[in-house]
Protein backbone atom coordinates (compact mmCIF):
# COMPACT_ATOMS: atom_id res chain seq x y z
CA UNK A 1 0.00 0.00 0.00
CA UNK A 2 2.08 3.69 -0.91
CA UNK A 3 1.60 6.62 1.10
CA UNK A 4 -1.17 8.17 -0.51
CA UNK A 5 -3.68 5.67 -0.59
CA UNK A 6 -3.30 5.61 3.23
CA UNK A 7 -5.82 8.27 5.19
CA UNK A 8 -4.57 9.22 8.79
CA UNK A 9 -7.79 10.31 11.25
CA UNK A 10 -5.82 12.72 13.48
CA UNK A 11 -7.70 14.24 16.60
CA UNK A 12 -5.62 16.94 18.52
CA UNK A 13 -6.22 19.87 19.91
CA UNK A 14 -3.21 22.00 19.56
CA UNK A 15 -3.72 23.96 16.69
CA UNK A 16 0.15 24.86 16.27
CA UNK A 17 1.24 21.48 16.52
CA UNK A 18 -1.83 19.71 15.22
CA UNK A 19 -1.50 22.03 11.75
CA UNK A 20 2.63 21.19 11.24
CA UNK A 21 2.07 17.57 12.24
CA UNK A 22 -0.54 17.21 9.48
CA UNK A 23 1.42 19.24 7.13
CA UNK A 24 4.32 16.81 7.90
CA UNK A 25 2.00 14.10 7.29
CA UNK A 26 1.03 15.38 4.20
CA UNK A 27 4.49 16.58 2.96
CA UNK A 28 5.24 12.67 3.05
CA UNK A 29 1.96 11.98 0.83
CA UNK A 30 -0.30 10.67 3.50
CA UNK A 31 -4.14 12.25 3.55
CA UNK A 32 -5.01 13.46 6.74
CA UNK A 33 -8.57 14.08 8.25
CA UNK A 34 -7.90 16.94 11.60
CA UNK A 35 -10.00 17.27 14.13
CA UNK A 36 -9.31 19.45 17.14
CA UNK A 37 -12.37 18.96 19.46
CA UNK A 38 -12.50 15.44 20.97
CA UNK A 39 -16.77 16.39 21.15
CA UNK A 40 -16.59 15.90 17.15
CA UNK A 41 -14.13 12.90 16.81
CA UNK A 42 -16.42 10.08 16.90
CA UNK A 43 -19.21 11.87 13.80
CA UNK A 44 -15.96 12.72 11.92
CA UNK A 45 -14.40 8.73 12.17
CA UNK A 46 -17.72 7.42 11.01
CA UNK A 47 -18.06 9.31 8.13
CA UNK A 48 -14.98 8.83 6.67
CA UNK A 49 -12.84 5.13 6.02
CA UNK A 50 -9.27 5.40 7.85
CA UNK A 51 -6.05 3.29 7.61
CA UNK A 52 -4.63 4.36 10.43
CA UNK A 53 -6.07 7.05 13.40
CA UNK A 54 -3.65 8.93 15.72
CA UNK A 55 -5.02 10.45 19.39
CA UNK A 56 -4.21 12.87 21.70
CA UNK A 57 -5.17 12.04 24.79
CA UNK A 58 -5.68 15.18 26.23
CA UNK A 59 -8.56 16.92 24.65
CA UNK A 60 -11.79 19.45 24.74
CA UNK A 61 -15.15 17.79 26.39
CA UNK A 62 -13.84 13.90 24.98
CA UNK A 63 -10.86 12.84 26.25
CA UNK A 64 -8.58 10.49 23.85
CA UNK A 65 -9.47 7.21 26.11
CA UNK A 66 -12.98 7.43 25.26
CA UNK A 67 -12.81 8.48 21.73
CA UNK A 68 -10.60 4.93 21.01
CA UNK A 69 -12.94 3.42 22.96
CA UNK A 70 -15.68 4.32 20.75
CA UNK A 71 -13.72 3.63 17.27
CA UNK A 72 -13.08 0.18 18.84
CA UNK A 73 -16.55 -0.52 19.00
CA UNK A 74 -17.00 0.93 15.74
CA UNK A 75 -14.02 -0.53 14.37
CA UNK A 76 -12.09 -3.01 15.82
CA UNK A 77 -9.25 -3.11 13.19
CA UNK A 78 -8.16 0.32 12.24
CA UNK A 79 -4.83 0.70 14.04
CA UNK A 80 -4.43 3.54 16.64
CA UNK A 81 -1.56 5.61 18.12
CA UNK A 82 -1.75 7.71 21.09
CA UNK A 83 0.45 10.72 20.80
CA UNK A 84 0.53 12.31 23.78
CA UNK A 85 2.33 14.25 26.38
CA UNK A 86 0.59 11.59 29.49
CA UNK A 87 3.64 9.73 30.43
CA UNK A 88 2.62 7.77 33.16
CA UNK A 89 2.98 3.95 33.18
CA UNK A 90 -0.90 3.87 34.24
CA UNK A 91 -1.81 6.10 30.92
CA UNK A 92 0.61 4.18 28.84
CA UNK A 93 -1.16 1.10 30.35
CA UNK A 94 -4.55 2.19 30.06
CA UNK A 95 -3.45 3.36 26.10
CA UNK A 96 -2.63 -0.18 25.42
CA UNK A 97 -5.65 -1.21 27.60
CA UNK A 98 -8.07 0.43 25.55
CA UNK A 99 -6.32 -0.96 22.20
CA UNK A 100 -3.86 1.20 20.95
CA UNK A 101 -1.49 -0.10 18.19
CA UNK A 102 1.45 2.13 19.66
CA UNK A 103 2.13 4.78 22.22
CA UNK A 104 4.09 7.81 21.42
CA UNK A 105 4.81 10.55 24.32
CA UNK A 106 5.70 13.76 23.57
CA UNK A 107 8.34 15.13 22.45
CA UNK A 108 9.13 12.84 19.75
CA UNK A 109 11.30 12.08 16.51
CA UNK A 110 9.02 13.03 13.55
CA UNK A 111 10.81 10.20 11.33
CA UNK A 112 10.60 7.68 14.21
CA UNK A 113 6.95 8.63 14.19
CA UNK A 114 6.63 8.15 10.57
CA UNK A 115 8.54 5.40 10.85
CA UNK A 116 5.85 3.64 13.34
CA UNK A 117 3.39 4.25 10.85
CA UNK A 118 4.53 2.07 8.16
CA UNK A 119 5.52 -0.60 10.55
CA UNK A 120 2.00 -0.92 10.88
CA UNK A 121 0.71 -0.63 7.45
CA UNK A 122 2.99 -3.09 6.76
CA UNK A 123 1.96 -5.22 9.23
CA UNK A 124 -1.78 -5.17 7.77
CA UNK A 125 -0.77 -5.84 4.67
CA UNK A 126 1.22 -8.68 5.27
CA UNK A 127 -1.81 -10.27 7.52
CA UNK A 128 -4.02 -9.72 4.57
CA UNK A 129 -2.32 -12.11 2.79
CA UNK A 130 -2.30 -15.05 5.14
CA UNK A 131 -4.45 -17.83 5.15
CA UNK A 132 -7.67 -17.99 6.87
CA UNK A 133 -7.89 -21.56 8.22
CA UNK A 134 -5.38 -23.22 10.49
CA UNK A 135 -4.98 -26.69 11.58
CA UNK A 136 -3.38 -26.55 15.25
CA UNK A 137 -3.59 -30.01 16.62
CA UNK A 138 -7.57 -30.38 17.68
CA UNK A 139 -8.14 -26.98 17.20
CA UNK A 140 -9.42 -25.20 13.92
CA UNK A 141 -8.14 -21.65 13.78
CA UNK A 142 -10.07 -19.23 11.36
CA UNK A 143 -8.26 -15.98 11.56
CA UNK A 144 -9.88 -13.67 9.44
CA UNK A 145 -12.81 -15.04 11.73
CA UNK A 146 -10.58 -15.08 14.54
CA UNK A 147 -12.38 -18.21 16.31
CA UNK A 148 -10.62 -21.06 17.41
CA UNK A 149 -12.62 -24.29 17.82
CA UNK A 150 -12.53 -27.50 19.27
CA UNK A 151 -15.93 -29.69 18.79
CA UNK A 152 -18.62 -27.45 19.40
CA UNK A 153 -16.71 -25.37 21.51
CA UNK A 154 -15.94 -21.71 19.62
CA UNK A 155 -13.80 -18.89 21.29
CA UNK A 156 -13.67 -15.74 20.20
CA UNK A 157 -9.98 -13.93 20.15
CA UNK A 158 -8.99 -10.42 20.30
CA UNK A 159 -7.11 -9.03 17.34
CA UNK A 160 -3.98 -9.20 18.99
CA UNK A 161 -4.64 -12.87 20.50
CA UNK A 162 -5.67 -13.97 16.75
CA UNK A 163 -2.74 -12.09 15.34
CA UNK A 164 -0.17 -13.65 17.97
CA UNK A 165 -1.18 -17.55 17.61
CA UNK A 166 -1.60 -16.88 13.16
CA UNK A 167 1.97 -16.05 13.85
CA UNK A 168 2.84 -19.19 15.99
CA UNK A 169 0.35 -21.42 13.72
CA UNK A 170 2.52 -20.66 10.42
CA UNK A 171 5.62 -21.53 12.21
CA UNK A 172 5.15 -24.98 14.34
CA UNK A 173 7.53 -26.29 16.35
CA UNK A 174 9.63 -23.60 15.31
CA UNK A 175 11.31 -20.29 17.84
CA UNK A 176 9.53 -16.91 17.45
CA UNK A 177 11.65 -14.65 18.75
CA UNK A 178 10.13 -11.85 21.60
CA UNK A 179 11.86 -8.82 18.94
CA UNK A 180 10.24 -10.40 15.74
CA UNK A 181 6.97 -11.13 17.18
CA UNK A 182 6.68 -7.73 18.70
CA UNK A 183 7.98 -6.05 15.90
CA UNK A 184 5.26 -7.58 13.52
CA UNK A 185 2.64 -7.02 16.00
CA UNK A 186 2.58 -4.40 18.31
CA UNK A 187 5.31 -2.26 16.02
CA UNK A 188 7.87 -2.10 18.99
CA UNK A 189 9.74 -4.16 21.10
CA UNK A 190 9.54 -1.98 24.57
CA UNK A 191 8.89 -3.15 28.00
CA UNK A 192 5.19 -1.97 27.77
CA UNK A 193 4.36 -4.02 24.66
CA UNK A 194 7.02 -6.57 25.66
CA UNK A 195 4.69 -7.00 28.79
CA UNK A 196 1.40 -6.84 27.45
CA UNK A 197 2.47 -9.90 24.99
CA UNK A 198 3.39 -12.06 27.68
CA UNK A 199 -0.12 -11.39 28.99
CA UNK A 200 -1.93 -12.68 25.42
CA UNK A 201 0.52 -15.82 25.64
CA UNK A 202 -0.33 -16.73 29.35
CA UNK A 203 -4.00 -16.31 27.73
CA UNK A 204 -2.82 -18.65 24.50
CA UNK A 205 -1.99 -21.49 26.61
CA UNK A 206 -5.20 -21.15 28.35
CA UNK A 207 -6.93 -21.49 24.96
CA UNK A 208 -5.32 -24.15 23.67
CA UNK A 209 -4.84 -26.44 27.02
CA UNK A 210 -8.16 -28.85 25.97
CA UNK A 211 -5.36 -30.61 23.52
CA UNK A 212 -3.09 -32.23 25.66
CA UNK A 213 -0.63 -32.30 22.45
CA UNK A 214 -0.21 -28.63 22.40
CA UNK A 215 1.79 -26.18 24.34
CA UNK A 216 3.18 -22.86 23.77
CA UNK A 217 6.96 -22.97 25.14
CA UNK A 218 8.45 -20.04 26.63
CA UNK A 219 12.70 -20.06 25.82
CA UNK A 220 14.08 -17.98 28.19
CA UNK A 221 15.53 -14.92 26.51
CA UNK A 222 14.83 -15.73 23.11
CA UNK A 223 11.27 -15.92 22.64
CA UNK A 224 8.07 -18.30 22.15
CA UNK A 225 8.08 -22.12 20.55
CA UNK A 226 4.22 -23.44 19.69
CA UNK A 227 5.09 -27.45 20.55
CA UNK A 228 2.93 -29.34 18.28
CA UNK A 229 3.39 -33.11 19.35
CA UNK A 230 2.40 -35.87 16.63
CA UNK A 231 1.80 -39.45 17.19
Amino acid sequence: MSNKSVKIFLVEDDLSFGSVLKSYLELNDYVVEWVDDGKYAIDHFRKGVFNVCILDIMLPHVDGFTIANEIRQINNEVPIIFLTAKKLKEDVLKGYGVGADDYVTKPFDTDILLAKIRAIILRRDFQAGTKDFYEIGKFVFNSKLRTLTIGNDEKKLSPKEAQLLELLAANPNTLISREMALKKIWGSDDYFTARSMDVYITKLRKFLSDDPDLNIKNIHGAGFQLIVRED
